[in-house]
């Protein structure tokens, strides 16, 4: 998708925020209990400090205990609310955020699957996993440290008003008037000055995970090409730039709360000057004074949050409009209106009529005029030069790319017209193992789970056998729950190899593609993979994808791509 594309769809979409916002509402149920907890704490703190100013003022003038009697409990309860409405705040806020975030984390990587593989290239892999797990992670920034400390301080505003209106109306406006400025416009002036310097980290944060998978992953190739030094200091200005963008956003956050605490000090000051006149006049009790002044200092209190939370805020706007950047992307392969089902279970034949696909619009085609037939049953193998379109084949083959003319017939039914991004039984119906399958970092039991899901152990274990790797699993000391290091690192190049084989055979497809299977291994390890691959394959629909010359001899029809 063109950057104008993108731009155009962020125009007609909602914004981003409130895009964000609206995916998280279905838990409210669960954050609004913890926003009045939390605005019901600040409150208690407010309400806990006047009432301790009054009960202090009023028994210096030694009046009967039950005068003050209410206002002991009151105390006492409130100081115990507090707290407890405190935990209540962290416990069902944190609850309520981490199901939202964990949802919404579903949310962004179902927008992701479509894309892959053909649509991921538009991002880089390091700045694909920071958007998957930090700008997702804005999510509960968003409810914890800018909604919910929003609220609070809202709640806390309008009380100590009212209750400064009430016993002081000239101070009430006074204090409502600092508040609003403190609550209000100090945090509106950060949030216009952090906006440019959120989308600036954001950027430069994922600019630095990008660099970091190119620098680990990467190291052998940049280390025989000399381009080491260079890749560093490249990480290094990246991460110079994050801690700069960090010191402005820290100076920022600390003069506008030192802003704060001076309307903290004029509130006080200014609300103390009009009690103590008011006084002076008889028209004030010395007890209302005491309140008066405690308030003005205890209210700004909730206030402190903001600065930072407006911080915050355009970080997550930031975060937010990465994201729509994921689920703005149209899918390359797109759902049919009327999808027809899945072939029956058994050799399923594929038949390829005149074969068309370019990878970029305007680009030359990568497949032009290609016919091939596979009958059910039987094994094809298909050769060709390098960048002569077998893995644009495959890649068409498996739905994961679209193709502009000709047709693709699995069973007898059009391809376009099998569920795919979806539904996934187009992609059920052709599948198998290709040079860019991955191997994750968890436990063999999860990465054959991968193929299917709901898979027994009885058929992890046939699967297993078929593809002669049962034995060695069985071998290690976690069996099953051995983990496997990232892309297979703890594996040899044939033990890689046979998982592959074996969780292709898990998924079991009508259609079993296998992508230079034997590719990378030792003559010998390649032999015996080989041979696992024919025999797991006897009586299998089969497109073997190879240079090898004892596959060739085993294949049913050998078939030649050149030049697309």
């Amino acid at each position: 998708m063109t950057r104008h594309g993108t731009a155009a769809a962020r125009t007609r979409a909602p914004r981003p925020t409130f895009r964000l916002l609206r995916h998280l509402l279905p838990y409210w149920r669960r954050l609004l209990p913890a926003a009045l907890a939390s605005a019901g704490s600040d409150l208690a703190a407010a309400a806990l400090m006047a009432t301790a100013a009054w009960l202090i003022t009023r028994a210096a003038e030694q009046p009967p205990l039950a005068s003050v009697s209410l206002a002991i409990v009151a105390v006492r309860a409130l100081a115990l609310g507090r707290g407890a409405l405190r935990y209540t705040d962290r416990l069902l806020g944190h609850d309520g955020v981490l199901r939202a975030v964990a949802g919404f984390r579903t949310r962004v990587y179902e927008g992701l699957v479509p894309l892959a593989p053909a649509g991921t290239p538009a991002f880089r892999s390091g700045d694909l996993l920071t958007r998957l797990v930090d700008d997702v992670d804005a999510a509960q920034d968003l409810l914890l440290r800018v909604l919910i400390p929003v609220t609070a301080a809202c709640a806390v505003t309008a009380a100590a008003t009212g209750t400064a209106a009430a016993l002081l109306p000239q101070a009430g406006i006074l204090l409502g008037l600092l508040l609003v400025v403190a609550g209000l416009l100090v945090p509106a002036l950060v949030l216009t000055l952090a906006r440019r310097t959120g989308r600036a980290e954001k950027a430069a944060r994922a600019e630095l995970a990008a660099l970091a998978v190119d620098l680990t992953q990467g190291a052998a190739d940049l280390a025989a090409y000399g381009a080491r030094g260079r890749a560093d200091d490249r990480a290094r200005r990246a991460s110079a730039e994050i801690a700069a963008l960090e010191r402005g956003k820290a100076l920022t956050t600390s003069l506008a709360t030192a802003v704060v605490l001076l309307l903290q000090g004029g509130a006080a000051v200014g609300v103390t000057w009009l009690a103590l006149r008011a006084h002076a006049a008889g028209s004030l009790p010395a007890v209302h004074l005491t309140v008066l002044a405690v308030l003005a200092l205890v209210s700004f209190e909730a206030l402190t949050p903001l600065p930072a939370a407006a911080h915050r805020l355009a970080e997550v706007r930031a975060s937010a409009r990465r994201l729509a950047d994921i689920l703005d992307t149209p899918p390359p392969v797109t759902d049919p209106a009327d999808p027809a089902p899945l072939p029956a279970d058994g050799p399923t034949g594929v038949e390829i009529t005149g074969l068309r696909v370019r990878h970029h619009p305007d680009g030359p085609p990568a497949l032009d005029g290609v016919s091939l037939r596979l009958p059910p049953g039987r094994r094809v193998a298909l050769v060709g030069a390098s960048g002569s379109g077998k893995s644009t084949l495959i890649a068409a083959l498996m739905r994961f790319v679209p193709y502009e003319a000709g047709s693709i017939r699995v069973g007898g039914h059009e391809m376009r017209e099998l569920r795919d991004c979806a539904g996934t039984d187009a992609r059920r119906a052709i599948t198998g193992m290709t040079q860019d399958a991955h191997v994750f970092h968890t436990t063999i039991h999860a990465n054959l789970l991968l193929a299917r899901p709901d898979a027994c152990e009885a058929e992890l274990r046939e699967a297993a056998r078929r593809a002669r790797i049962l034995d060695w699993i069985e071998s290690l000391p976690d069996r099953w729950d051995t983990l496997i290091g990232g892309d297979g690192s703890t594996m040899s190049g044939g033990q890689r190899q046979r998982l592959l084989l074996a969780r292709a055979l898990l998924a079991d497809p009508p259609v079993l593609v296998l992508d230079e299977p034997t590719e990378g291994l030792d003559p010998d390890t390649a032999a015996a993979v080989l041979t696992d691959i024919l025999d797991a394959t006897r009586g299998r629909t089969t497109l073997l994808v190879t240079h090898d010359h004892a596959a060739l001899a085993a294949a049913d029809r050998i078939v030649t791509l050149d030049r697309g």
